[in-house]
């Protein structure tokens, strides 16, 4: 079996990422997200293993003491870490693992996994984020403001993305998103055990034929 991938995708907040990650993983079963851990505790309708792996505060430091986690962050009193086993585990079951996951986040996974496949998804235009997160009526002008303000700095580590989609239509941007994390199955890296396979397989059919 192949081993399945692991895929990074951040935005903007409002650019629609995490639409496109639930759209992603309900149309196609060759997928499967990244749960995180976290101290925090469980919200009503949440469950063990699906929407978190809730830790006490020693266990998820005995975690990072034992370099379980693949990248760690502290938000409002709260720890958050991508686990390593549970990530190898679907990739080894052949699983392309999908990780929503922030720039700094990403890069601290990209060092330890350089093979990791890292897509940004931005709306069409500047014009587009505004209109969309104003369109939310749920967010005030300090916190729309706060947001515009966190896309100025995130635009600033696009580059450190191996793509960028432009999500103009869900849609469209849904079946983008998985051609292209399909294509990079075929990549020479990600090819290596075939590419042994065939080279002995013609070795031995030279020998059998001189």
């Amino acid at each position: 079996m192949e081993k399945g991938l692991l895929v990074i995708i951040s935005g903007f907040s409002g650019s629609g990422k995490s639409t496109i990650t639930k759209r992603l993983l309900e149309e196609y079963d060759t997928y499967a997200l990244s749960v995180s851990a976290t101290t925090r505790s469980p919200r009503e309708g949440e469950a063990e293993g699906v929407d978190y792996f809730y830790k006490t505060e020693e266990d998820f430091l005995s975690m990072v003491n034992n370099d379980a986690f693949l990248e760690y962050a502290y938000y409002v009193d709260h720890a958050y870490g991508t686990p390593v086993a549970y990530v190898d585990e679907q990739l080894e079951s052949g699983k392309d693992v999908i990780l929503e996951i922030e720039i700094q986040g990403a890069l601290k996974v990209k060092d330890r996994r350089p093979d990791t496949v890292m897509i940004f998804i931005t709306p069409p235009d500047a014009a587009e984020l505004v209109r969309r997160l104003t369109s939310r009526g749920t967010d005030t002008e300090e916190v729309i403001r706060s947001r515009l303000c966190q896309a100025v700095e995130e635009s600033e580590g696009m580059e450190c993305y191996d793509y960028i989609l432009v999500n103009d239509d869900l849609e469209t941007c849904v079946r983008e998103l998985h051609t292209l994390i399909q294509a990079q199955h075929c990549r020479t890296s990600h090819q290596t055990a075939f590419i042994e396979k065939i080279r002995t397989e013609l070795r031995e059919r030279e020998e059998t034929t001189v």
